[in-house]
């Protein structure tokens, strides 16, 4: 495990996740929540 870091902070970063809100539908329903968890 490699920890990255900057001036305020020690991180470890596996996912980016962004999440889109143009089209406002629901995208991540709850069996996508609790694989994701």
């Amino acid at each position: 495990m490699e920890l990255e870091s900057n001036n305020h902070s020690v991180f470890y970063m596996n996912y980016h996740l962004i999440l889109v809100v143009k089209y406002r539908r629901r995208v991540i329903n709850d069996e996508i929540s609790n694989r994701l968890k």
